[in-house]
């Protein structure tokens, strides 16, 4: 909430000057405890829990009033809303307004207390009826109320809109690793070499001009695929006890969360948390190899050939007896061009999330006193 000290807040909607009135949660909310849903049989009735959705049962606790849905334990900061017919788990409260109109203002209320403060456990968070119905809000008058309720309702639905298509360009471009072609031993078609470290890595640690770039976890691209540059770089001395790595070749993480593939736009040196992946032979088109080498089917070979070792990492034997499926190289091109604008779609819409949730908090904060 705004650290406006006034009974106004920072921003109003036109038309609205009246002062605010510090009221009670238990004014606006009845607290209603979540049960066990295991004598239930299987329905249409959806189940929630602090992680959301569970599963669909018979019956209902509540069938025609919507609630606000919040941890009783466990999660306990993050509150949603439950549309009608709904169940609940007993680490669930579910907090129905006593005016309907303004379920869309209550539920933004809540999202801008801090309830982790409310917590009484010295173990598992918790959150109590108590507690809730103790705490104190500021609203206006159920006009105003409702206009708020209304905004950020309006702002939800953008931001669910941008969400759900990502997730579809991001369902459109997992049907790449289903379909088929050659299939042949990857180690057949590139060169794997693991990266390596001068030790102690401080000793040759440099800021001097003809410095080494040494290519960290840290120096990926948050977008796109290339290393275009690194945060710290390590004198030329170090060389024979790395492993150099120039432009156009990619470079995989080998520790247990098998990261992403990325290509090299800059001359520099891995460590042995990479494993280098080069095209000598030319059979791939470098941003279709890119995308394949972080396909779910690739990663569930990784899983698969990693299975039972004492440490659960990539090596370049693991990487190499994998089998990948290759088209043409002109249909590579094609494909590559095709997943990199699946891949801008989904950033762009990515972004926009992120835009818009802070925008929305930007609101949330000047909105309430």
């Amino acid at each position: 909430m705004s650290t406006n000290k006034s009974n106004k807040p920072e921003l109003r909607f036109k038309g609205f000057s009246d002062d605010w009135e510090q009221r009670k949660l238990s004014d606006l909310v009845d607290v209603c405890s979540g049960m066990d849903y295991k004598h239930l049989s299987i329905g249409n009735i959806p189940v929630f829990g602090t992680g959301g959705y569970m599963l669909s049962v018979d019956k209902a606790l509540s069938y025609d009033r919507n609630a606000i849905g919040i941890g009783r334990k466990g999660t306990i900061d993050k509150p949603y809303i439950l549309k009608a017919p709904f169940w609940t788990v007993d680490t669930l409260f579910y907090c129905i307004p006593r005016d309907e109109g303004t379920l869309n203002f209550d539920y933004d209320l809540f999202q801008c207390i801090d309830w982790k403060q409310k917590d009484e456990s010295t173990g598992v968070p918790s959150l109590s009826k108590v507690a809730i119905n103790d705490t104190d809000v500021m609203i206006p008058k159920t006009d105003e109320q409702k206009k708020i309720g209304y905004f950020f309702e309006e702002l939800d639905l953008v931001i669910t809109l941008h969400q759900h298509k990502r997730n579809k360009v991001s369902y459109v471009k997992s049907t790449f690793s289903t379909l088929f072609w050659e299939q042949r031993k990857f180690s057949d078609l590139v060169q794997i070499e693991r990266g390596g470290s001068p030790r102690p890595i401080d000793d040759f640690i440099t800021d001097a001009p003809n410095g080494l770039n040494w290519v960290k976890i840290g120096d990926t691209p948050t977008q796109g695929n290339y290393i275009t540059k690194t945060t710290e770089k390590i004198r030329p001395e170090g060389l024979p006890k790395t492993r150099e790595v120039h432009p156009g070749d990619l470079i995989l993480s080998n520790s247990m969360s098998f990261g992403k593939p990325y290509i090299m736009g800059i001359d520099g040196c891995i460590h042995d948390g990479w494993l280098l992946i080069r095209n000598i032979y030319g059979v791939f088109d470098l941003t279709f190899l890119c995308h394949l080498l972080g396909t779910s089917q690739m990663l569930s070979q990784y899983r698969s050939l990693a299975a039972g070792s004492t440490v659960n990492n990539l090596n370049k034997e693991l990487v190499g007896n994998t089998v990948v499926t290759i088209p043409s190289i002109t249909e590579q091109r094609l494909l590559g061009d095709y997943l990199e604008q699946l891949d801008n779609l989904i950033t762009l819409h990515q972004s926009e999330v992120d835009r818009l949730k802070k925008v929305k908090q930007f609101f949330l904060k000047n909105l309430f006193v």
